[in-house]
């Protein structure tokens, strides 16, 4: 079949002679060259007969092979369904079925000319540049004073851009078959990031703001198909609607805070706790059903006071960023912005954070740069820039879907862009970085994130966390200011030693005993801000069920129980930050990635437990000798090893069992002493108290006690113990137990 198509060429190569050479891909040998037809303001067009359902074409300097020509990767292919006109440009790949349009201006002055009508409260318009340029690229949809919305869209390859949504009856080109051309409202395109033709702006004015405003963009050109409905990357919010999936335009100034005088907590003062905010009030009976499994439910919880009671300083969200799926644990995000409209509404997630902050309790939230969903996701294919599978915003694949960018400036900016929004507008005090090893994230984007947000004074006392496994050094910075890292190398530790056999690949010996209580300082810290220690986390089998995988000799449910105590206990005590897992601190049996808590229980064990580890954790929380930070506080003489396996005879050689004593940098006057013992068996130990007096028995594994408070003077072996010379001898530590002393 014959057919006709005119292709446009901008020659901005400035080719003497541009030929256009011609080629099918079928197993033919049809190749051609052609000569152009005409110039119009464009550039140079070629008027084309042909007759296959497509064909690859390429631009040179004259005919014949020995000619400069464009690089192969700028091959292009052609379809008849493309129409009979299309337009080129030399630098790219793209074949346009409408004439690209041109850079109006430049963005910061667009946005110059309405910076005085940017709200200032509570609000984020998107500025992030890591370039260092200072682009302010107002992407998303943004609110101004005077009632109008900015909307703001990345795209280097587009030829046009649209804005299409359900209000002022807003249509595109293809909307629908009868368009009314008065109602299109077509983006602009200016110059950017680096000074290149890549953000598209528009501002309109709803007629009602009464309305659900929900919107997308229309693009033509230079994504995986010639024409495409596209989410906003930027939206805080989807609309309800799963078919279509618009952004929603809201206001995020409407919510009214109460948590002015707020302050985020000095990192060393963190108690986490890792929570799902489905699982952690789903099927609760003292939640309402109608909010359970949402922003209200662990609302609800806060203003029960059940952190309060529990000692948690912290809350450390599992992923809130909106997921194709209901339910489950929330690591595929479709886009970076937006909230999971599951758990509630944007200002539902505010609510809790300021009923957080009321309750003295930082609130860190899960971020997850390192790849998105496979099933819904605006960003595969958004931008055809010719790199491979997915486009602009992806380098190859994870185990667990596509690999994002991460490194890559533009994509950077946006990640960014989503802390400091968060920041800005939900008052989030931290974040957690999901899977950051650079096998996964470019590091680029991590040290350049801190520089952005901590360095430049955006927030500068934002907690950072890492789960950076293995641990990397770089991530450290200074020490002081680098990351906290989730120490893989503490809890397999642990977990081998609670399970009394390997786990992975650590063994269950005396290797490295106070490397992992010394804040994995020997492997990878640099500071006890560095590390976050924990025994359970979402990823990884509670203590009860590990310990049951270590043989039947050790599925006695007392063994159980008391390996979960000791590995609290050694969660708590462990120089460096404490993160625990919901449902731990009842000492439940889970498997990994299980977000369902048992929370109604008529079991005394669980109880018990629960009460114990009220107890311990309000421990830590009271005593600042037991939050020791600095870069070696054993040099500084604040920290003493007592027993080790190190250590000599009478002093635990060989043993799994570790000891030390610390003297508080702020407090002289408080002096704490701390053992565990992970054997089976008794260990009879002396011990260096060094400072005569009367020690109190703060906690072991049956209670916690806290005599100071409580005062019970009686000088027992099992309460306060009455230290005459500074040395306790023989002192007998019962299998699988841990004790904290203070004077």
């Amino acid at each position: 079949m014959r057919h006709e198509v005119r292709i446009h060429y901008d020659n901005a190569n400035a080719f003497l002679e541009p030929v256009l050479w011609v080629w099918v891909t079928d197993g033919a040998t049809l190749e051609r060259e052609v000569a152009p037809s005409g110039i119009d303001d464009f550039g140079v067009y070629y008027d084309i007969v042909y007759n296959r359902s497509s064909f690859n074409f390429l631009f040179k300097d004259g005919t014949g092979s020995n000619v400069r020509w464009e690089d192969n990767n700028l091959a292009r292919s052609f379809k008849a369904r493309q129409g009979n006109e299309v337009w080129v440009m030399a630098d790219r790949h793209n074949v346009y079925i409408v004439y690209p349009a041109k850079p109006v201006g430049y963005v910061n002055d667009y946005y110059n000319n309405i910076r005085h009508l940017v709200p200032t409260e509570n609000y984020y318009l998107p500025d992030t540049d890591v370039s260092g340029l200072s682009v302010v690229s107002m992407l998303g949809a943004n609110i101004l004073n005077d009632g109008t919305i900015v909307f703001g869209f990345f795209h280097p390859r587009a030829a046009r851009v649209y804005l299409v949504g359900k209000y002022n009856n807003l249509q595109s080109t293809i909307e629908s078959p009868n368009p009314y051309e008065d109602n299109f409202i077509e983006m602009k395109l200016y110059r950017g990031f680096y000074y290149q033709p890549n953000i598209w702006i528009a501002r309109v004015k709803p007629q009602n703001f009464n309305d659900v405003l929900e919107y997308k963009f229309f693009i033509q050109g230079g994504t995986g198909e010639d024409e495409l409905y596209i989410t906003d990357p930027y939206t805080r919010v989807y609309s309800d609607d799963y078919k279509y999936s618009n952004g929603v335009v809201i206001n995020p100034m409407e919510f009214r805070w109460t948590d002015k005088g707020w302050e985020t907590h000095d990192i060393k003062d963190l108690i986490l706790y890792e929570l799902n905010v489905y699982g952690f009030t789903d099927n609760d009976d003292e939640i309402p059903e109608e909010v359970q499994g949402t922003f209200k439910g662990v609302t609800r919880r806060i203003q029960n006071g059940y952190f309060e009671k529990l000692g948690i300083t912290a809350l450390a969200l599992m992923p809130t960023a909106e997921v194709p799926t209901k339910e489950g644990l929330g690591y595929e995000p479709c886009t970076f912005m937006a909230v999971e409209k599951d758990f509630g509404t944007p200002n539902d997630f505010k609510e809790m954070v300021n009923e957080a902050h009321k309750h003295g309790l930082t609130v860190i939230m899960d971020q997850v740069f390192n790849h998105t969903s496979n099933e819904f996701n605006p960003l595969w294919n958004l931008i055809d820039d010719g790199t491979g599978s997915g486009g602009f915003y992806f380098a190859g694949e994870t185990m667990w879907g596509n690999k994002v960018a991460t490194g890559k400036d533009e994509v950077d900016n946006m990640l960014i862009d989503s802390c400091k929004l968060f920041i800005k507008e939900y008052h989030i005090d931290g974040f957690r970085f999901d899977a950051t090893h650079s096998y996964f994230i470019d590091h680029k984007l991590l040290h350049r994130l801190t520089y952005e947000i901590k360095d430049k004074g955006f927030k500068t006392d934002v907690i950072l966390i890492a789960e950076n496994l293995p641990n990397e050094q770089d991530l450290n910075r200074q020490g002081y200011n680098g990351y906290a890292q989730w120490s893989n190398i503490f809890h397999d530790k642990v977990k081998a030693l609670l399970r009394e056999g390997e786990f992975e690949n650590t063994k269950n010996d005396t290797n490295n005993l106070a490397a992992i209580f010394y804040f994995s300082k020997e492997f990878f810290a640099a500071h006890t801000n560095n590390v976050i220690n924990y025994c359970e986390s979402h990823d990884e089998n509670s203590v009860q069920f590990e310990v049951a995988t270590g043989g039947e000799h050790l599925n006695d449910p007392y063994i159980k129980d008391r390996k979960a105590r000791l590995g609290l206990m050694s969660t708590m005590v462990a120089l460096g930050q404490p993160m625990i897992y919901m449902g731990q601190e009842l000492g439940v049996e889970r498997e990994r990635n299980r977000i369902k808590v048992p929370w109604k229980t008529d079991s005394e064990a669980s109880r018990k437990f629960y009460d114990w580890s009220c107890g311990l954790i309000n421990l830590r929380k009271k005593y600042d000798a037991l939050k020791l930070s600095g870069y070696n506080p054993a040099d500084e003489g604040l920290l003493s090893w007592v027993i080790g396996s190190w250590m000599d005879e009478k002093r635990g050689s060989q043993q799994r069992v570790i000891g030390w004593r610390i003297n508080d940098r702020e407090n002289g006057m408080e002096k704490i002493l701390v053992m565990l013992n992970f054997e089976n068996h008794d260990v009879t130990v002396d011990v260096d108290f060094h400072t005569p007096g009367k020690w109190s028995k703060l906690a072991d594994l049956e209670g916690v006690y806290d005599y100071s408070k409580a005062g019970n003077d009686e000088a027992t072996h099992f309460g306060n113990i009455e230290i005459e010379s500074g040395l306790f001898d023989n002192f007998v530590l019962p299998p699988y137990s841990g004790y904290i002393y203070k004077l």
